[in-house]
């Protein structure tokens, strides 16, 4: 495609020897926080549904796949050429029943955990997951990936069973005073909850962001109408149920 070539080449001249002095200076470090933002502005634009932001962040993803790609290929390692490549490569390995002639058998996700597997000499089924990644998507990923070799409930009504159990133990710890104790049994309830939701294939991480965002919506407008008077909790409180009601009504 010659837009990609173009801007293959665009990158090449920012790193060159006439090119912008900031992105000359950058590694591949600097550019742990950068991808990390531009992941959040696709979601965020994603869930926003707006078509033209999708395709600005996409395109912004884009720009940091090909400028670390161009630094390791100033360091002598691969190229934008060979990670394409790779990616084209893995892609047509883990899909045999497409591309090749064995018959599709059994689920697709349990099938790509087996290639994976295998391309790997057999390593652990949890190796590769990201230490970086959020802990709640972790958890979510986590049990996923181990329900699809069986390890996990037969339905959902024993992971709510599970629930009511860490909850209680909760109420023990807290009883201790032992703060690492209550610690550990937040960390057991939290995981626990990601089960759940993937027994209804949500993400953990994205419901909780959306109530975030509808939490931090909803005392916005107890906040503007307050304007900076004095927060009484009985007036927050019924301005709290206010905006759920217009919230319910479409308003």
């Amino acid at each position: 495609m010659r837009e990609f070539s173009e801007l293959v080449k665009i990158v090449e001249i920012l790193r060159g020897e006439k090119g912008c002095p900031w992105d000359k200076k950058q590694t591949i470090g600097d550019f742990k926080t950068f991808l990390l933002e531009e992941v959040y502005e696709l979601v965020d634009a994603i869930e926003k549904g707006d078509p033209d932001e999708i395709k600005e962040e996409l395109g912004d993803l884009v720009f940091h796949v090909i400028f670390i790609s161009q630094i390791c290929k100033e360091d002598g390692k691969f190229g934008i050429e060979e990670v394409i490549a790779d990616a084209k490569n893995k892609i047509i390995r883990r899909h045999p029943h497409v591309f090749g002639k064995e018959p599709l058998q059994g689920p697709v996700p349990k099938m790509w955990e087996e290639i994976k597997r295998a391309e790997k000499g057999g390593s652990s089924l949890l190796e590769g997951i990201p230490k970086a990644m959020p802990a709640l998507l972790k958890a979510y990923t986590v049990t996923r990936k181990v329900s699809r070799v069986g390890f996990d409930w037969e339905k959902v009504e024993d992971v709510y069973e599970k629930l009511q159990e860490e909850i209680s133990e909760l109420r023990e710890a807290e009883g201790t005073k032992d703060k690492e104790k209550i610690k550990e049994e937040i960390g057991d309830l939290l995981f626990t909850i990601a089960n759940i939701s993937r027994f209804y294939g949500i993400d953990p991480e994205d419901a909780l962001r959306k109530t975030v965002d509808k939490f931090v919506r909803r005392f916005s407008y107890i906040e503007e109408k307050l304007n900076n008077q004095n927060l009484d909790i009985q007036v927050m409180d019924r301005l709290w149920e206010e905006i759920k009601e217009k919230e319910k009504k479409g308003g």
